[in-house]
């Protein structure tokens, strides 16, 4: 696979490469794991419709937007109030 330049500030760049570092890895390696590893807001969309169908199938659970919507605000403001510790 050919190699591409990509032009990001100083600060960053000296940031990743010693995160890179840290775990034994060159900038190059560590740039391509990540982009290996992280997901695009499409394949997040479909992961999150494949588990609903999932949970649908299994439990017969089937929340309406409005109940999704209440859940994620409940999500959240759980993680806030354990993050603010």
């Amino acid at each position: 696979m050919p190699d591409a330049n990509v032009r990001i500030p100083e600060e960053a760049k000296d940031r990743l490469a010693a995160i890179a570092a840290a775990e034994g890895l060159s900038l190059r390696a560590y740039l391509a794991r990540l982009a290996e590893t992280l997901l695009t807001p499409a394949e997040r969309a479909e992961r999150a419709e494949t588990a609903k169908a999932t949970l649908r199938q299994w439990s017969g659970y089937a929340p309406t937007a409005a109940e999704e919507q209440d859940i994620d605000s409940e999500l959240d403001r759980r993680l806030a109030r354990v993050t603010a510790r």
